[in-house]
């Protein structure tokens, strides 16, 4: 089933009437930009929504950009017992449209994005002192890709965990 999409406009319309919005987003993607008043229900605990949102007129779904949500119609739409829309654009469209976002820039990068960042460092960290210094240098390049590669294949992610203990990323006790 696909579900409609919907400006932002019309997305705070129907929010204005009382629509839920839902994002999609993991939690530390929606600690650092959010729109106000969305409910976070991250795609991984998608199964559980059903009974967390009570009964509203609709549910309006978002992500940053639409695509999570776009791919992740069906399952979306199979959350929720009422009209379900998707906000075409999700967030970054919320915003080019000059409508409010709740911006942490404290909070940490989100995990995936420090992911990439260290794991393409180490690449080319591994590639220039191969070629520069020692060939085995080289092993450092073909370690992160093979274990980028067992994440994708199996969805446990080391290097993501060890980030995600890193001091940056843990909120501290209030």
């Amino acid at each position: 089933m696909t579900l409609p999409t919907i400006t932002p406009a019309e997305a705070r319309r129907l929010i204005t009437a009382g629509a839920t919005l839902v994002d999609i987003r993991s939690p530390d993607e929606h600690a650092r930009a959010s729109i106000p008043g969305a409910q976070n229900r991250p795609l991984d605990t998608l199964g559980q929504i059903e009974g967390q949102i009570e009964k509203p007129s609709a549910v309006v779904y978002h992500c940053r950009t639409g695509m999570r949500t776009g791919a992740n119609a069906d399952r979306l739409a199979a959350a929720a017992d009422c009209p379900a829309y998707l906000l075409e654009g999700g967030l970054d469209a919320w915003r080019a449209a000059g409508l409010p976002v709740v911006e942490d820039r404290k909070a940490p990068m989100e995990i995936m994005r420090q992911v990439q960042i260290t794991a393409g460092s180490l690449v080319v960290l591994g590639v220039v002192l191969g070629l520069t210094v020692q060939t085995a240098f080289l092993g450092l390049a073909a370690f992160v890709g093979a274990g980028l590669v067992f994440a994708g294949t199996t969805g446990w992610c080391g290097m993501a965990r060890l980030l995600a203990m890193m001091p940056w990323n843990r909120r501290p006790a209030v």
